[in-house]
């Protein structure tokens, strides 16, 4: 009985833990948050397009070569 109750406190103290590091963080405001995404999105998106544009080069230069 004894294993059971030291997990759930260690369960119980990890928790208190986290909740107590989660507060020592600070979070970005709706503005920051919204900014960050739009050059998360626009990035993403441009290397996508880049790696498309290479996959249809290479495409055809292979196509050339064989």
């Amino acid at each position: 009985m004894s294993k059971i109750a030291e997990s759930v406190g260690g369960i119980r103290g990890f928790f208190g833990e986290v909740s107590a590091e989660l507060k020592k963080c600070a979070w970005p405001t709706r503005p920051e948050l919204f900014d960050s995404t739009v050059v998360v999105v626009l990035s993403v998106a441009l290397l996508g397009g880049f790696v498309a544009v290479c996959d249809v080069v290479l495409r055809e230069l292979m196509r050339l070569a064989i």
